[in-house]
C-alpha cells in the first residue's frame, strides 16, 4: 500500500474504482509527466448519494464531503494512469464546481473539502492554486464537481 492509500486508511477512507464516464470522455488523460483529470462526480459505487443545490437541497458542510468524494474518484483515476500515488510530486491546480442555489457564495468553503483532504495525504505535495465556481447545474444532479491537475515522477 502506498503512503498516500494509508493516509487515507487512517482517514478512514479507500480508493473507490474508476467511475466510469458518464458521456464521451476518458477519467484522466497523461501528458509528458502530467495528469488531467476529467472532471469527477461524487459518485460511490456508480451512484451519487446527494442531489441538488448547494444552499437550498444541499447544506454547504455536506457538500464538503460531497467535494472529498470526487477528490477520492479522482485520485482513483490518476491511480489508474500512473500505478502509484506516492509518485505525485505536486498537485497543480484543483478546479471545484458547485451547483449552488442564487443567493449561495461560499463555493470555496466546499471545495474545501479537496483541498483539505489533498493537503491531508499528500503533505507539501498537496498544496495548489484553485477556483472554487458556483454553477447553475452539474450532470446527473450532482451538488459538487472537481477535477485535478497534477505532476508525476
Amino acid at each position: 500500500m502506498s503512503t498516500v492509500e494509508q493516509k487515507l486508511s487512517e482517514r478512514g477512507l479507500t480508493l473507490p474504482e474508476v467511475a466510469k464516464p458518464v458521456a464521451a470522455y476518458v477519467p484522466a488523460v497523461v501528458t509528458g509527466n502530467t495528469v488531467q483529470t476529467s472532471g469527477q462526480l461524487p459518485l460511490v459505487g456508480g451512484k451519487l448519494e446527494v442531489t441538488g443545490k448547494v444552499g437550498a437541497d444541499v447544506e454547504a458542510e455536506v457538500a464538503k464531503k460531497e467535494a472529498e468524494k470526487a477528490t477520492l474518484n479522482a485520485l482513483a483515476a490518476i491511480k489508474a494512469e500512473i500505478g502509484d500515488l506516492d509518485r505525485i510530486t505536486r498537485v497543480v491546480k484543483v478546479t471545484g464546481y458547485v451547483a449552488s442555489a442564487p443567493e449561495f457564495t461560499a463555493q470555496p468553503g466546499v471545495i474545501n473539502g479537496a483541498s483539505e483532504l489533498l493537503g491531508d495525504v499528500l503533505g507539501e505535495a498537496g498544496s495548489h492554486s484553485r477556483a472554487a465556481v458556483g454553477v447553475a447545474a452539474l450532470p446527473l444532479d450532482a451538488a459538487v464537481e472537481v477535477d485535478l491537475l497534477v505532476e508525476f515522477r
